[in-house]
C-alpha cells in the first residue's frame, strides 16, 4: 500500500513541473520518460499484485518497501532542488543552482528503480499475479447498517428511558467494542416515541483522554447546529449547559465512556428536578460501576440465526438472499465471525463488492479459519486486517490515512477530500476531477463498511463521516507497519521510527506532548511532507522544508506565521491568528498550492490568486479584497472554491479565468459599482454561491445566475425587494437549497405561482422581519422536503397548503410568533384528522421562556421544543 502511494505521488509530482506555466524546475527529458515508463510499469503491478496476506505480521512486504523508498528518495531528490532553487531566485543570486547535483542525484535513483523493476519481473515470472475478485459499484448503503436482534433489548431500555420513577434515572449499556452499543443507542435516540417524550435530547461522543470543554460543547451544540464560540471557557459552557438543561425534561447520551472519572466530572451538570429526566451511557469497561446506576444491560454476541440474517443483509444488499450454492460456506464465515456485529458487517461488505462464487468464499472462509483460534479483540482485529488486505490497493492509502484523525472526531468529508488530493496518493482518472474520485472512493469504503457515516446533508450527501475505534486502531498498526506515517504521543521516551519513509506523515495527536518532548521527536523527520498537529505548542516549521500539507488543528499560535511562507512545496495551507496580518507577496513561491485556508481576525486580505493556477480552494474567513486579473492567458482550472471575496467583480475576463468554480461566496458593500455581477450566470460549472449585497446601490436589476446552480443563499439588505430577483431564483432548474436572509417583500406579501422551484427540497426563510403574509399551493414545490423560518416576527400563518406537499418531511420554527407555532402544529393535526397519520415532524426553538412556557403543552412525538 504504501507503495502505491509513493509511486502515484511521484508521478503527481512530475506532471505538475512538466504541465506547469512557469516549473521550479526542469527535468531532463529523458530521465523523465524513464521514470515515467518504470512508475507506470510498478503502479500496474501493484493495482494486480496481491501478497494473499491474512494473517497479521509487524513486517511490511519488503518488495513493496523497497519500491516505496525508491519512490520516496525520487521525491526527495526533485523537491529538494526544488526548495533551493525557488529560495535562489527569491534572494535575486545571479547564478541559478547547478542542475548536476539534480541530474546525478535523480539517476542514481532511477538506477535503483530499475534494479527494482529486475525483481518486480523475475518475481512475475515465478509466481504469477493474482487480481483481486472486485464487482462493479453498487448502490450505495450510504454506511446505515441494519439493527438485528435487538428488538427486545431496544424495548427494554426504552421503557427504563420513558417508564418507571420521576427522579433522574442513569441507564447503563456495556459490553465489547464492536458489540453494537452504539448502534443500538442511536436506535433508541432517534424513536419518535423517546424523542417526543422529553424536552431535549443531547449526544456526546467520549473519548479516552475526555476533555470536559469537549463534550460540554457537544451537548450544547446539538446536532446540525454550529459550532459553539471557541471564546467560551470552560466555565461558561458549563453553566450554559445546566441552564440548558433546568426545568427542561431531558434524555442525554454519554457515549462510549472509559472511565468513571469522566462521568463524575459530568453528573453534577444533570440537574434531578424530579421530572423523568434520564443519561444513557455506553461503555466497554466490563467493570464500569456508577454508584447512581439504576439499570445496567451487559450486551452479548448475536446468535447464529441472527447472525445470518444481518450477514445477509450486508453482503445480499441488491439480492436480498444467499443462494443456494453460497449458503453453506457463508454460514461458516458468519460461524467465524463469533456473532460480532462489527466483524459481520465487515466481512459482509468485503463479500458485498467480491463476486459471489462459491471458490472465491471458500478461499475467505479458509482464511478466517486460521484466525478463529484468538482472543476476542484479537480475533476482531485479525478479522477487521482480512478486510484490509481485500481491498483494493487505490483505498488503501484513504482508508489508513482515516487513523491520522483523533479517536471518535467528526470527520468533516469536504475537508478529509481535500487532504486526499493534497497527500498526492490519488491516482488521476481522466474526466474527473480529483475531488469527484476522493468521494468516489469514501462511497466505496463506506458500502464496505469501513468507513461510517455520522450526518448527511440536505441532498442525501455525506457531511461527516468517522471511524470505530477498533477499525482506528487497524488504521494505526498497519500504518506504522508500512510507515504511512508516524505518530507522536506523550510518553516517557517517545519512539521515533528511523527510515525515509517512516517519516514522510508526523501525527500529533496528543495536546499534552510538551514543548521539549516534540521538539525532540520532530528533529529527525525533516523530510516529513505532513504535519497533522492536535498540540498547543510552537512549532518549529523551519525544520520542515519540504512541508506540503500544515497543521490542520484548530488551535492558534502553533507556529510562526513567517516562517509559513518559506515552506514553497506546501499544497495545503492553514493560516490562524488572532491579530491582524498582511499576507506577504512571497505567498506567490508556493508553486504548487491547492488549498488556502485563512483565519485571520480582523482581516480582509488582498491576494493576488491570478498567478497560482494550482490553487483548487481558497478560504477568506473574514474577506478577499481580490485585483483584476492581469494581462495574459493564465487560467485557474482547478479553482473550485472561492470564499469570501468582497466586492467581487464578474467582468469577462474574470469569467474567462475561474471557468471551473463550483462554490462561491461574496460580500458587496455599499461602494460596489453597480453591473458588476451581470456576468455571474456565465460561471456555467457554479454550484454553490452565497450573495451578500449591500444597500446602497440596486443590484438587482441585472443579476442573473448560472442554470448549474445547486444551493443559494441569498442575503441581502432591506431596501432590496425580493419580488425583483425572486422569478430568477425560482427558475433554476436545478436549485435544491435555497436560503433567503433579509430583504424585504413589496406589500409584505410573499407570492409564489405554479412553476417554479421545481427541484427545490430546502427551504429557510430568515429575518425577512416585514413579512406578513405567505400564499402557495401544494403544487408550487413539488420537491420541498426542508422548511425552515426563523426571526419572522410578523408571519402570522404558515400556508396551510404546505401541509398538502407530499414530500415534505420537517419544519423548523425559530423565534417566530406564536400564532404561526400554533398553524403548525393544527398542519399536524390536519395530517392526522385526514390521512390517519402525520408525515412532518416540526421542531420549535423560543428564546423566550413565557412564551415557551404558553406554548409547551403542544409538545408530541411530531412537534418537538428544542
Amino acid at each position: 500500500m504504501a507503495a502505491y502511494a509513493a509511486v502515484v505521488s511521484l508521478m503527481y509530482i512530475i506532471n505538475q513541473i512538466q504541465n506547469h506555466h512557469h516549473p521550479p524546475i526542469s527535468l531532463i527529458k529523458s530521465q523523465v520518460e524513464s521514470l515515467t515508463q518504470n512508475l507506470t510499469f510498478l503502479q500496474q503491478y501493484l493495482e494486480a499484485y496481491n501478497p494473499l496476506q491474512f494473517s497479521y505480521t509487524k513486517e511490511a512486504d519488503p518488495l513493496e518497501m523497497r519500491i516505496a523508498d525508491a519512490a520516496y528518495a525520487a521525491e526527495d531528490v526533485i523537491e529538494s532542488h526544488i526548495v533551493d532553487q525557488i529560495h535562489a531566485g527569491s534572494k535575486n543570486r545571479l547564478k541559478r543552482i547547478s542542475s548536476i547535483d539534480l541530474y546525478e542525484s535523480l539517476q542514481s535513483v532511477i538506477d535503483e528503480i530499475d534494479s527494482i523493476m529486475k525483481e518486480v519481473v523475475a518475481t512475475k515470472e515465478a509466481t504469477g499475479v493474482q487480481n483481486q475478485q472486485r464487482r462493479d459499484s453498487r448502490s450505495s448503503s450510504m454506511g446505515q447498517n441494519p439493527v438485528v436482534g435487538l428488538d427486545d433489548v431496544k424495548l427494554e431500555v426504552m421503557d427504563k428511558l420513558i417508564g418507571g420513577q420521576r427522579n433522574r434515572q442513569i441507564i447503563t449499556i456495556v459490553g465489547m467494542a464492536g458489540i453494537g452499543k452504539t448502534t443500538l443507542a442511536k436506535n433508541i435516540y432517534h424513536d419518535k416515541v423517546v424523542v417526543g417524550n422529553f424536552d431535549i435530547l443531547g449526544w456526546a461522543t467520549i473519548t479516552q483522554d475526555h476533555r470536559i470543554r469537549e463534550i460540554l460543547s457537544e451537548l450544547l451544540r446539538g446536532e446540525g447546529d454550529g459550532e459553539r464560540s471557541s471564546e467560551e471557557d470552560e466555565y461558561e459552557l458549563k453553566e450554559s449547559l445546566h441552564k440548558r438543561l433546568s426545568g427542561r425534561r431531558y434524555l442525554i447520551v454519554m457515549d462510549d465512556i472509559w472511565k468513571i472519572e469522566a462521568w463524575e466530572e459530568l453528573r453534577k451538570f444533570f440537574p434531578d428536578e424530579k421530572n423523568g429526566s434520564r443519561v444513557l451511557i455506553t461503555t466497554r469497561i466490563s467493570n464500569f460501576d456508577i454508584t447512581d446506576s439504576n439499570y445496567v444491560l451487559k450486551m452479548g454476541f448475536l446468535d447464529m440465526d441472527y447472525s445470518w440474517i444481518l450477514f445477509s443483509k450486508i453482503a445480499f444488499r441488491e439480492e436480498g438472499c444467499c443462494p443456494l450454492e453460497l449458503e453453506e460456506i457463508g454460514k461458516e464465515i458468519v460461524e467465524n465471525c463469533r456473532g460480532l456485529p462489527l466483524s459481520i458487517v465487515v466481512v459482509g461488505g468485503l463479500l458485498a463488492k467480491c463476486e459471489h462464487t462459491r471458490e472465491y468464499w471458500v478461499y475467505i472462509a479458509e482464511n478466517l479459519n486460521s484466525i478463529v483460534n484468538s482472543e476476542d479483540d484479537e480475533h476482531c482485529l485479525k478479522v477487521l486486517h482480512m478486510s484490509y488486505t481485500q481491498l483494493p490497493v487505490h483505498l488503501k492509502p484513504c482508508f489508513l490515512y482515516m487513523g491520522v484523525f483523533p479517536e471518535d472526531k467528526k470527520i468533516h468529508v469536504s475537508k478529509l477530500v481535500r487532504l486526499w488530493v493534497a497527500e498526492g496518493f490519488l491516482k488521476p482518472i481522466r474526466g474527473k476531477s480529483l475531488e469527484e474520485t476522493a468521494s468516489e472512493y469514501l462511497i466505496e469504503l463506506i458500502d464496505r463498511n469501513m468507513v461510517l457515516v455520522k450526518q448527511l446533508r440536505y441532498n442525501g450527501n455525506i457531511k461527516y463521516c468517522n471511524v470505530h475505534d477498533l477499525l482506528r486502531d487497524l488504521c494505526l498498526r498497519e500504518a506504522q507497519k508500512e510507515s504511512f506515517y508516524s505518530v507522536i504521543l506523550q510518553t516517557s521516551t517517545i519512539h521515533v521510527p528511523q527510515g525515509t519513509s517512516a517519516q514522510r506523515r508526523v501525527v500529533v495527536s496528543d495536546s499534552t506532548v510538551s514543548q521539549e518532548s516534540l521538539v525532540n521527536a520532530l528533529q529527525s523527520m525533516s523530510l516529513a511532507r505532513s504535519l497533522m498537529c492536535d498540540s498547543e505548542e510552537i512549532l518549529p516549521l523551519r525544520d520542515f522544508r519540504l512541508l506540503r500539507i500544515m497543521p490542520c488543528s484548530e488551535n492558534d499560535f502553533v507556529y510562526f506565521l513567517e516562517d509559513v511562507f518559506q515552506l514553497v512545496n506546501s499544497r495545503y495551507l492553514t493560516l490562524a491568528a488572532r491579530w491582524s496580518y498582511e499576507i506577504p507577496s512571497s505567498i506567490n513561491l508556493l508553486w504548487n498550492l491547492h488549498t488556502l485556508d485563512v483565519v485571520i481576525a480582523n482581516t480582509t486580505a488582498s491576494f493576488d490568486i491570478w498567478s497560482m493556477p494550482q490553487l483548487r480552494h481558497v478560504v477568506f474567513v473574514v474577506g478577499l479584497c481580490l485585483p483584476d486579473p492581469p494581462n495574459g492567458n493564465i487560467v485557474l482550472e482547478n479553482l473550485q472554491k472561492l470564499s469570501k471575496i468582497i466586492n467581487f467583480k464578474c467582468c469577462d475576463e474574470v469569467v474567462k479565468r475561474i471557468p471551473n468554480i463550483k462554490k462561491l461566496v461574496m460580500s458587496n458593500d455599499n461602494k460596489f459599482e453597480e453591473g458588476h455581477l451581470d456576468n455571474l450566470g456565465q460561471l456555467q460549472n457554479l454550484e454553490s454561491l452565497y450573495c451578500r449585497l449591500g444597500s446602497g446601490v440596486d443590484h438587482l436589476r441585472n443579476l442573473t445566475f448560472p442554470h448549474s446552480l445547486k444551493k443559494l443563499t441569498f442575503e441581502s439588505k432591506r431596501a432590496h425587494h425580493l419580488e425583483d430577483v425572486m422569478e430568477k431564483i425560482g427558475s433554476l432548474p436545478l436549485l435544491q437549497k435555497l436560503r433567503l436572509l433579509d430583504g424585504s417583500f413589496r406589500g409584505r406579501k410573499w407570492e409564489t405561482v405554479e412553476g417554479q422551484f421545481r427541484s427545490l427540497k430546502f427551504l429557510k426563510i430568515q429575518e425577512c422581519y416585514d413579512m406578513e403574509l405567505w400564499t402557495t399551493e401544494s403544487t408550487h414545490f413539488p420537491h420541498l422536503e426542508h422548511l425552515g423560518l426563523r426571526g419572522l416576527k410578523e408571519l402570522t400563518e404558515i400556508p396551510s397548503e404546505v401541509g398538502e406537499m407530499t414530500t415534505l418531511k420537517s419544519i423548523k420554527l425559530e423565534m417566530c410568533c406564536s400564532s404561526a407555532i400554533i398553524s403548525a402544529k393544527k398542519i399536524l393535526d390536519d395530517q392526522e384528522e385526514f390521512y390517519g397519520e402525520v408525515g412532518i415532524e416540526v421542531q420549535v426553538l423560543i428564546m423566550d421562556s413565557e412564551q415557551r412556557n404558553q406554548l409547551r403543552e403542544l409538545a408530541s412525538p411530531y412537534f418537538q421544543f428544542v
